[in-house]
């Protein structure tokens, strides 16, 4: 399997979470990274797809692949889950909301005296999931890169997802570096692969850790073809 012949799924941007008409649970996800992701993707595969949360719609704006917009959690899992397949690469980079109103109210929650008390439940667990499916399924082909913005205990974290989520790569992006948050144009991000390899990438433009997070999947999948 070689990630040019590959079909690329690439997820990017946060989700919103409503709890009545004009008001959401959400993050300061830009979808910026998962951009880049996407772009640097198509130029080695041109079966490419962005599932995107909503963010600016200019920088998605006459892109050659295919961009599909998503609101909540729930849609981003469906929207994952119709797109994997045999032969196919999963990066979720979009920022998904870890929980959700039990209740939405039909009508604007009024100001009111005293605090107001929101009930959450937990989102579905995409890259759970995926894990599950890619299981019942018997997708031997699937390779799976997830991302984890992260601000204290980093590397441990990103070592426990790895492993629990089933993953083969995942990106650690320690937002609490200088020029590696939200709503920049760069990032710092630092790559363990389910072999065991640590690749630390210095402080890069989106677009510049964008190619090399994929010449690492690529190497990973050449890997599997030894």
């Amino acid at each position: 399997m070689l990630l040019k012949e590959s079909k690329i799924i690439v997820t990017g941007g946060p989700t919103r979470e409503w709890f009545d008409p004009v008001r959401y649970i959400s993050n300061a996800s830009s979808g910026k990274m998962g951009i880049a992701l996407a772009d640097e993707a198509y130029k080695i595969s041109e079966n490419t797809i962005f599932i995107h949360g909503p963010i600016n719609e200019n920088l998605v704006k006459d892109k050659p692949y295919e961009c599909r917009k998503i609101e909540t959690t729930a849609d981003l899992l469906e929207a994952v889950l119709n797109e994997i397949e045999e032969n196919s690469v999963l990066i979720m980079c979009a920022a998904p909301a870890d929980y959700t109103p039990i209740e939405k109210s039909d009508e604007k929650i009024k100001k009111q005296d005293g605090d107001v008390i929101l009930h959450m439940k937990r989102t579905p667990d995409i890259l759970k999931n995926v894990a599950d499916t890619k299981k019942c399924r018997r997708l031997n082909n699937f390779f799976v890169t997830g991302f984890a913005a992260e601000t204290m205990n980093t590397e441990s974290y990103a070592m426990s997802k790895l492993a629990a989520k089933d993953l083969d790569m995942i990106c650690l992006n320690d937002v609490s570096q200088p020029g590696a948050g939200f709503n920049v144009d760069t990032n710092v991000i630092t790559i363990f692969t389910r072999s065991g390899l640590k690749i630390e990438l210095p402080i890069l433009t989106k677009e510049r850790a964008a190619s090399e997070i994929l010449k690492q999947i690529d190497a990973e999948l050449l890997k599997r073809g030894d």
